[in-house]
C-alpha cells in the first residue's frame, strides 16, 4: 500500500489531456491502480483520476457509496482508457468536490444518463450505465482525463463555496429552483 501525492489545482499536470494507457494488463498499471484505490480511500474520496496523483494516464478509480447514492452501491473500480456517451440531453445540477481543489464545493451540471465503457485490469472489457451520483462520479472523474476540472463546468460561481459554507449554497440552489 502506498499513498500517493495528489495535485492540486495549478499544478499543469491537471491541465494536460492524458494519454491512452497502452496495456491495461501490465504490472505497473495494476500498481498504480492499487495505490489509487488506496490514496482514494484514504483521502477520503469517491474517484480519482491517474493525473491526480501526476500520471497523466487515461486511468480512473471510483466508488458509488449508497448512503450518496440513494441506494446503489459500486465497490471500488478501475476502469483504463473510459469514454463516456449521453443517453439523454438532459442535465442534473448537483454540487461537486474534487480532492485537487481541497475545501471547495460548488453545484456543477452534468449529464443525468450516461453509458461508460473502458477496459479493467484485466484488460476485459467493461460497460456500464449509470445516472444520479454514479454518472456524476464517472463524469467528473474522466473530466480530468481532458485537463478539465469542475470549476470550468460551473455556470455560476455564485454557487462556489467553502466546505463548511456550502450548505447556503444548497440552500439558495433549492430555492432558485423552487421559483423555477
Amino acid at each position: 500500500m502506498a499513498l500517493l501525492k495528489i495535485a492540486r489545482m495549478g499544478h499543469p499536470v491537471l491541465r494536460k489531456v492524458a494519454d491512452p494507457v497502452p496495456d491495461p494488463t501490465a504490472p505497473e498499471i495494476r500498481r498504480l491502480a492499487s495505490d489509487m484505490i488506496d490514496t482514494m480511500l484514504d483521502a477520503p474520496g469517491v474517484g480519482l483520476a491517474a493525473p491526480q496523483v501526476h500520471e497523466s494516464l487515461r486511468m480512473i478509480v471510483f466508488r458509488v457509496p449508497a448512503l450518496r447514492s440513494g441506494g446503489e452501491s459500486v465497490e471500488p473500480t478501475v476502469l483504463i482508457n473510459p469514454v463516456i456517451e449521453p443517453l439523454d440531453g438532459g442535465l442534473e445540477h448537483g454540487m461537486e468536490g474534487c480532492l485537487s481543489i481541497p475545501e471547495l464545493r460548488g453545484v456543477v451540471p452534468r449529464f443525468a444518463r450516461i453509458r461508460y465503457r473502458g477496459v479493467g485490469l484485466d484488460g476485459e472489457p467493461i460497460e456500464r450505465e449509470a445516472s444520479g451520483f454514479h454518472a456524476r462520479v464517472i463524469q467528473h472523474e474522466c473530466d480530468h482525463l481532458d485537463g478539465v476540472l469542475y470549476i470550468d463546468r460551473m455556470t455560476d460561481l455564485r454557487y462556489l463555496a467553502f466546505t463548511d459554507e456550502a450548505h447556503h449554497v444548497t440552500e439558495a440552489l433549492e430555492q432558485q429552483e423552487g421559483r423555477d
